[in-house]
């Protein structure tokens, strides 16, 4: 399997929380990059959060402007597991979220610019 598995999605009112995994296998996840992009219904796809390999800037977190203090993206090398937490969110943040792997690329919407994706999981916040 080279396609990474997210998992978590749901429906959750506004204000609440939701955290997001994304579990992959077939390569070597502690070097890449990994990635969670989001498509909300009817729009275009967007980047929203990166994180970086083992042992390269401490690990260091990147996330797009409206998501920054309410999510949290983080990885479990010896699990080869991504994960997105996600508090405060708002109805806005509505969207199939898909998690992203490659070596040297991080920060793009699409999924053609890394060399694995998934499928995604459907975020709905609705009241």
């Amino acid at each position: 399997q080279l396609q990474p598995v997210e998992s978590g999605g749901g429906v959750v009112q506004p204000g609440g929380s939701l955290n997001l995994s994304c579990t992959a296998s077939g390569f070597t996840f502690s070097r890449n990059f990994m990635t969670w992009i989001r498509q909300p219904p009817g729009k275009g796809r967007e980047w929203v959060a990166s994180i970086y390999p083992e042992g390269r800037d401490n690990t260091a977190t990147r996330y797009t402007y409206s998501v920054k203090g309410r999510f949290t993206i983080s990885r479990d090398n010896a699990k080869n597991t991504l994960h997105l937490q996600m508090k405060d969110l708002k109805p806005e943040d509505t969207a199939v979220y898909l998690c992203a792997a490659d070596p040297g690329q991080f920060g793009s919407a699409e999924p053609g610019d890394y060399d694995y994706w998934g499928q995604g999981t459907q975020v709905t916040v609705s009241s």
